[in-house]
């Protein structure tokens, strides 16, 4: 599968995750094709015919495609086509979620430390390393061994890491603070004046 086709893969499977399922009247003899450009509204195709026939062309492959591997659950239901993700499309999506997380910088800092604290079990050490592995690839500040700093709001993506990671929230805390010891270091870290 080309580069283009697996982009189309990841956001087909992203956007059944985040609408859950969907249902298409099967009347039409062409309401698969048409089914395929509604699936996702964001994605844009060109203004030249051929080109949007191409593009069309691949959305309707990389839905197959994903059919085919066992991605997506498609069944009747009356005269209804429901399409929802299988237990393994869940997951997959929820990884590609996960690995385009990223924290946005607003254009003025307000002058807050975000700071993360977690206490997670030893029985649970291969997520305890993931998610320090996701946070030093956010780019967040390693103060101690669980103890993560940002200057900017991040609640959004630890609350997606703690679903995806099966955590409940205990073991996970965040806390906003004007001040803290290191200050000088971290500004130089994260490049702030």
């Amino acid at each position: 599968m080309d580069t283009k086709t697996k982009n189309i893969s990841k956001t087909i499977l992203k956007g059944i995750l985040v609408c859950g399922a969907f249902a298409v009247a099967s009347t039409s003899p062409t309401f698969a094709r048409k089914l395929i450009p509604t699936l996702i509204r964001d994605f844009e195709f060109e203004q030249k015919r051929k080109k949007k026939r191409e593009q069309l062309d691949k959305f309707y492959n990389s839905f197959y495609y994903l059919r085919k591997k066992g991605l997506l659950k498609m069944e009747y239901k009356g005269k209804q086509l429901h399409v929802s993700l299988s237990e393994e499309g869940k997951v997959l999506a929820k990884k590609y979620s996960i690995d385009e997380l990223k924290i946005k910088k607003p254009k003025k800092w307000d002058k807050k430390w975000r700071i993360l604290i977690f206490d997670i079990e030893e029985k649970y050490r291969s997520r305890r390393e993931a998610l320090r592995g996701k946070l030093k690839e956010l780019g967040l500040y390693q103060l101690q061994k669980s103890v993560w700093v940002c200057p900017y709001h991040f609640q959004e993506e630890v609350d997606v890491l703690k679903n995806f990671l099966g955590f409940t929230g205990g073991e996970m805390t965040t806390i906003i603070a004007t001040e803290i010891e290191k200050e000088k270091e971290l500004m130089t870290f994260f490049n702030l004046k």
